[in-house]
């Protein structure tokens, strides 16, 4: 590289870490140390690698960057405001109310694919990112920043498994590794080799370097680039705190803005206005697969059909109709039915195995690059995806869970196997939609509703058949309802989604029997709730019993009671509270005391 080159990025470097610094220092908070010690690695991908048109963050040819240590967002804005993308006023706004600059970013700014600041999800999502660019045969590269300290992470080797087990060769991690964590040093310091030697058994190209040595960055970068058939790794030994004696690679100045930040911004030589030119791709479109007319599965009323075979018929239909439709399934698409859609459709299927955290990833990525993702596994097992749940709704990014084999109607196998809090958890995320339905002709319309559904959405499918009772072509928005009883003279409302409908109606036949008439509401919109309904039998009957197989807390329960408190109706809510162990399905619902006997023996001691 020539003399006058490597005398560019060390300026560009050096202006990364006083703008770090100044940001922090104007914050009065941050984390411009860790910013630091990245500078010089980011300083060369931006003048010489990336490709992006920061005036068109939307252009389908642009580089990805994920900053998967997010706590280094200053580096970031400095970066953008070296480009020319934002201005120096604005990246001293750095965490104020209002800022775009968040304390870690957030896609408030156009040039951020994804939320980041939980360590461990960057990478997770590049490989989905990555995976999204070999499906639409597009030449943009992914680049993810990654800390030392967020190795210890699994999520981290659940996505080093899968890039280099599918040879993502258009995926590069960079590892700033400066040795220092947050309390300290971190498992493995500065050697470099331990990780070498972990990334290289899941197959991936490795390389160590200098972290500030512009040249060596630079070699290690082309290298990257001209890697095929596998992921590269770029382990890159650096100093947290570069350039200040006060703070460099010393224990106790992590999340801190420097002491004496003038000192410090004079030490690295004063302020800078080096501007870099990102160079623009070469353009070029993403293939896109065909599409044609939705033609849904239809069920004829009274037949048995397990709403998990409905979601997997539907999203086979669904995906013929559409082909910005992608599925991924956690390595038990035979039992989710998920196989329906692979095995129409193998090309837009990615079998991501028992690695759920991955699996949630994979789908925010691939979300990013404009597809229409649904992914499906057990719906206990999302409950170790729950942080990555959790970033999603953070990003508002657009993805279609699909819990199955929920609650103790599963029978059998017994508690570890039931998600019993899985209403709970996706209702308490920002901007979710939980829909929970009853028969197959609802599910499958429910599904193709999910495709326009902004933001995180989940449904959860029953194992076991369960009776058809809407005939086909009926549609389900989200945020609605259906009553299926009422009368002017009811005495109670019950409220039920899923599995818990039928036993709802059931029950409600013997009450009319004993001379008790009563309303049903299938509720299953969990979230957003149809509160006109809700309130309207609130006033009506004032007695409210709801019924679910879920956990008492944060569930249909709750969610009715948030939708009519203020009225003061009696509510009651029938739930599972004891711990399961292993029975048949209706032996599950009796001992749960949410089988129609129960709701029966409920309605008559509320009145």
């Amino acid at each position: 590289m020539a003399e006058h080159d490597l005398q560019f990025l060390a300026e560009l470097a050096a202006q990364l870490r006083v703008d770090s610094v100044r940001a922090a220092a104007a914050a009065g908070s941050g984390h411009p140390t860790s910013s630091m010690s990245a500078a010089d690695l980011m300083a060369v991908l931006f003048a010489r690698h990336l490709r992006y048109d920061f005036d068109r963050p939307d252009n389908p040819a642009n580089d990805h960057v994920i900053l998967s240590k997010g706590h280094a967002s200053p580096l970031l804005y400095s970066l953008y405001k070296a480009a020319g993308a934002i201005g120096d006023e604005e990246l001293l706004t750095f965490r104020r109310r209002g800022s775009r600059l968040e304390g870690h970013p957030t896609p408030r700014l156009p040039w951020v694919d994804v939320a980041t600041g939980s360590l461990g999800q960057g990478l997770p999502v590049g490989v989905g990112v990555a995976m999204a660019g070999r499906l639409e045969r597009m030449p943009y590269r992914v680049w993810v920043l990654c800390g030392d300290s967020e190795l210890a992470e699994g999520s981290i080797w659940e996505a080093a498994e899968h890039a280099g087990g599918e040879g993502l060769a258009n995926l590069t991690a960079i590892v700033d590794v400066n040795r220092l964590g947050q309390r300290g040093p971190t498992r493995h310091g500065w050697d470099t080799g331990a990780y070498t030697r972990r990334f290289a058994a899941f197959g991936w190209h490795t390389i160590e370097i200098d972290g500030h040595d512009p040249g060596e960055i630079d070699f290690a970068l082309q290298d990257a680039c001209k890697t095929r058939r596998r992921p590269t790794v770029i382990l890159a030994k650096t100093r947290k705190g570069e350039g200040v004696l006060e703070v460099e690679n010393r224990e106790g100045a992590h999340g801190k803005p420097l002491k004496d930040a003038d000192k410090a911004v004079d030490e690295l030589g004063g302020p800078r206005d080096v501007r870099v030119t990102v160079r623009r791709p070469d353009a070029a479109e993403p293939y896109r697969f065909g599409s044609g007319p939705l033609e849904l599965p239809a069920y004829e009323v009274g037949e048995q059909v397990a709403t998990r075979t409905a979601y997997g018929e539907a999203l086979a239909a669904l995906g013929a109709a559409r082909g910005e439709v992608v599925a991924l399934d956690g390595e038990v698409a035979d039992s989710t039915k998920t196989e329906a859609f692979a095995q129409r459709f193998p090309e837009r299927f990615f079998e991501m195995f028992i690695a759920e955290q991955q699996l949630v990833a994979a789908a925010v990525g691939m979300q990013i690059r404009g597809w229409i993702p649904y992914a499906a596994t057990f719906a206990a097992f999302l409950t170790r995806a729950h942080d990555f749940i959790r970033m999603a709704g953070v990003s508002r990014a657009s993805i279609r869970l699909i819990g199955s084999h929920a609650g103790v109607s599963i029978g059998e196998d017994g508690p570890s196997q039931m998600g019993l809090e899985d209403l709970a958890m996706m209702r308490a995320l920002y901007g979710s939609t939980v829909l929970y339905p009853c028969d197959a002709n609802q599910t499958a319309s429910l599904i193709a509703e999910m495709a326009g559904v902004e933001g995180v959405s989940y449904l959860r499918t029953t194992r076991g058949s369960t009776p058809v009772i809407y005939p086909p072509g009926e549609r389900f928005p989200v945020g609605g309802s259906r009553v299926l009883r009422q009368s002017s003279g009811d005495r109670a409302t019950i409220v039920a989604a899923g599995v818990t409908v039928h036993e709802a109606l059931a029950a409600a036949g013997e009450l009319e029997t004993a001379g008790v008439p009563v309303g049903v509401i299938d509720l299953y919109s969990v979230k957003p709730v149809d509160s006109a309904v809700l309130v309207e039998a609130a006033t009506t009957t004032g007695n409210l019993i709801t019924v679910e197989d879920h956990r008492l807390e944060g569930g249909l329960g709750d969610a009715v009671l948030d939708a009519v408190s203020e009225l003061g109706p009696r509510v009651v809510k029938l739930a599972v509270t004891e711990l399961p162990g292993s029975a048949k399905p209706e032996e599950q619902l009796a001992d749960a005391r949410i089988d129609r006997r129960a709701i029966v023996e409920a309605v008559k001691r509320l009145l």
